[in-house]
């Protein structure tokens, strides 16, 4: 296998994400494979590697994190590009300008050594469900919105722009 999408979920919008990046990188000609991060034995044998994971609370979540601290050795010589998952599209307002903010955060929380190509934060799935009463008062406070965020046309285009960098790297 070429390239590795690797993910780390909790409620399924990395996984649907990653699926569909490794779709866009199949269908250019990469043999591509969307897997959690969490079942990849080797990563030695991908010759390059596209790592999301959701956010919480403004970083990856601890198997993703792991997963890229354990083969830092693997990627250092590769190309990567990592993508994060979380929730700005969700928000209103002031709010919605911070998120800017958030992807500096997440990436002083990545494992340090880990180079990439570019980091690109989309936004997911939130439901009511998937947040806590507390959490639940709080994003309504700031005006949250409930809903599917995904950006499909972003992530497609995303995903070009990879195939074309992997197809001049030959």
């Amino acid at each position: 296998m070429d390239v590795l999408v690797g993910y780390a979920t909790v409620h399924g919008s990395t996984r649907t994400i990653a699926e569909r990046t490794a779709a866009v990188l199949s269908r250019a000609g990469q043999r591509a494979e969307a897997r959690p991060m969490t079942e990849v034995e080797d990563a030695d044998v991908y010759r390059s590697f596209v790592l999301g994971s959701a956010v919480h609370e403004q970083s990856w979540l601890p198997p993703a994190r792991r997963f890229v601290r354990e083969n830092l050795d693997v990627l250092a010589p590769r190309p990567v590009w990592v993508f994060s998952v979380g929730m700005p599209a969700a928000l209103r307002g002031p709010w919605r300008r911070m998120a800017a903010k958030e992807l500096p955060a997440i990436e002083e929380g990545l494992p340090p050594g880990l180079g990439y190509r570019s980091h690109r934060l989309f936004s997911g799935v939130v439901e009511g469900d998937q947040l806590s009463r507390t959490g639940r008062l709080l994003f309504h406070l700031v005006g949250g919105r409930y809903g599917d965020f995904r950006d499909w046309h972003a992530v497609d285009g995303w995903a070009t722009a990879i195939a074309g960098e992997l197809r001049v790297d030959r």
